[in-house]
C-alpha cells in the first residue's frame, strides 16, 4: 500500500511519511511553508488481473497538500479476473487536500472495482478530479464499479456508487448514452464561495460536485476546466496562510526539497 502522511511542525509542513506500494511510488515535489506537492509514480504495468492498488493519504491539521499523477493509468484486460483501486484519505481540521487525478482507463476485458473513501474532519477541505474513460481507441471498456463516500465531521457528505459494468445499460439515456468519459470535480467540506451552475451541482451540505461527458477524455476535462480552476483557486485562497503561491500554479516552491523533513521514505 502506497501511504502520504503529511503533518505541520513549527507552520513548516512535513511529510512524515512516504511509502511506496507495489504499484505507487510517492515523490517529494517541493515544501512552500505550509504547503506540499507530491507525485504519485506508477512503477510497473498495472492494474492486471488479480492487482489490488491500495492508497492510503494523511493531512494534519493545518496542512495542504497537492497530489499530482504525472500519467494515467490502465485496467487492463484481466481475462476473466478482477482488479480494484482504492484510496483512504483522511483530512484533519484546518487542513486541505487538492488531488487532480490523471484518466483512468478501463480496457476491453476489464472488470474493476474503483473506490475512494474521504473523511473530514470539521473544518477541513477536500478537491478532488477524476475521468473515468470505457476503453481506450477503439475499444468498448471493460467494467467498471465506482465508489465514492465522503463523510464530514462524522457524517454522510456525499455517497454514490456508480455501476457501469454492463455494456447495454451504461449506454442507456441519463447514464453515459454514446459517450464513453466521465469526469468529475468534487469540492467537499466547504461551499463554493459563488452560485453554483452547471455543470456544477450543489450537495446538500457544504460541497459541490461537477460533472462532464464526452467521447473523448481531453474534450471532458476540457468542459469542467473552468470550473475546476475557479474551485482549485477557492480553496487556496480559503486556506492561505500569509502569501504563498498557489497550489499547482507556476510559482517554484521556494523551499529546498533535499532539506524538506522527510522522516520515512521507503
Amino acid at each position: 500500500m502506497a501511504t502520504v502522511s503529511i503533518e505541520l511542525v513549527d507552520g513548516v509542513a512535513r511529510a512524515t511519511v512516504l511509502r511506496a506500494g507495489a504499484y505507487l511510488r510517492p515523490r517529494l515535489l517541493g515544501i512552500d511553508g505550509p504547503r506540499v506537492r507530491i507525485a504519485l509514480v506508477g512503477v510497473c504495468a498495472t492494474l492486471l488481473a488479480g492487482d489490488d492498488l491500495r492508497v492510503e493519504v494523511a493531512v494534519g491539521s493545518g496542512a495542504h497538500l497537492e497530489l499530482v499523477e504525472p500519467s494515467g493509468m490502465v485496467a487492463y484486460d484481466a481475462r476473466g479476473g478482477h482488479q480494484r483501486w482504492a484510496a483512504d484519505v483522511h483530512v484533519e481540521t484546518g487542513g486541505s487536500l487538492v488531488w487532480s487525478a490523471a484518466p483512468f482507463v478501463v480496457a476491453g476485458g476489464a472488470d474493476v472495482d474503483r473506490r475512494t473513501g474521504i473523511v473530514l474532519d470539521d473544518g477541513a477541505v477536500a478537491l478532488l478530479s477524476e475521468t473515468l474513460v470505457l476503453g481506450r481507441s477503439g475499444e468498448e471498456g471493460g467494467g467498471l464499479r465506482s465508489k465514492l463516500r465522503c463523510a464530514l465531521a462524522g457524517r454522510d457528505l456525499l455517497v454514490e456508487e456508480l455501476d457501469l459494468r454492463s455494456p447495454e445499460l451504461r449506454k442507456a439515456p441519463g447514464i453515459l448514452g454514446d459517450c464513453r468519459v466521465l469526469a468529475t470535480a468534487a469540492l467537499l467540506g466547504v461551499p463554493p464561495g459563488e452560485r453554483v451552475s452547471p455543470p456544477g451541482t450543489p450537495l446538500a451540505g457544504p460541497g459541490s460536485i461537477a460533472r462532464s461527458l464526452a467521447p473523448h477524455a481531453h474534450s471532458a476535462d476540457e468542459a469542467l476546466r473552468g470550473t475546476w480552476e475557479r474551485w482549485r483557486r477557492f480553496v487556496a485562497s480559503n486556506t492561505a496562510a500569509g502569501p504563498t503561491a498557489e497550489p499547482g500554479g507556476e510559482d517554484e516552491p521556494r523551499g529546498n526539497p533535499d532539506r524538506a523533513g522527510v522522516f520515512s521514505v521507503t
